[in-house]
C-alpha cells in the first residue's frame, strides 16, 4: 500500500510538441507496484494547453480544479469544469486547455501503467 500527498510528488514540464504551461506528476504507477493502472495529475497554467494529440489508449479524466475546455478532433471546444469527469477513447484526437485567468486547471489521468 502506498499513501502519498500530491504536494509530495515531483512535477515535471510537459515536453510534448505543442504543450505550453503544463505540467506532470505521476503518484501511482508502475514503480509502486500498480498491477494494471497508473494516476497521472496534470496542471495547465492560466493560458496554458496539453498537446493536440492521439494515442492507442484510452484515458480517463477527473478534473480537480479550475475550468477549462477539451478540444476533440473537428476542433470543436467543449467546456469542463472541476468535479466532471472525462472518458478519451484509443485514437481519439484530443487537447485540454485552461481558460481561466486567475486558476490554475488540474486533473487526474488513469491510463494503462504502460503508458503512465
Amino acid at each position: 500500500m502506498k499513501i502519498i500527498a500530491i504536494d509530495k510528488v515531483d512535477k515535471k514540464k510537459v515536453e510534448m510538441e505543442g504543450a505550453h504551461g503544463a505540467w506532470k506528476q505521476l503518484p501511482l504507477g508502475s514503480s509502486d507496484g500498480a498491477p494494471v493502472y497508473s494516476f497521472r495529475v496534470f496542471t495547465v497554467e492560466q493560458g496554458g494547453n496539453t498537446p493536440f494529440h492521439s494515442h492507442p489508449y484510452e484515458h480517463m479524466n477527473f478534473i480537480i480544479e479550475g475550468q477549462g475546455v477539451i478540444v476533440d478532433e473537428t476542433g470543436d471546444e467543449r467546456s469542463v469544469k472541476a468535479g466532471d469527469f472525462v472518458l478519451v477513447n484509443p485514437g481519439e484526437k484530443h487537447q485540454y486547455k485552461n481558460i481561466s485567468t486567475d486558476k490554475v486547471f488540474r486533473m487526474i489521468c488513469g491510463v494503462p501503467k504502460e503508458f503512465e
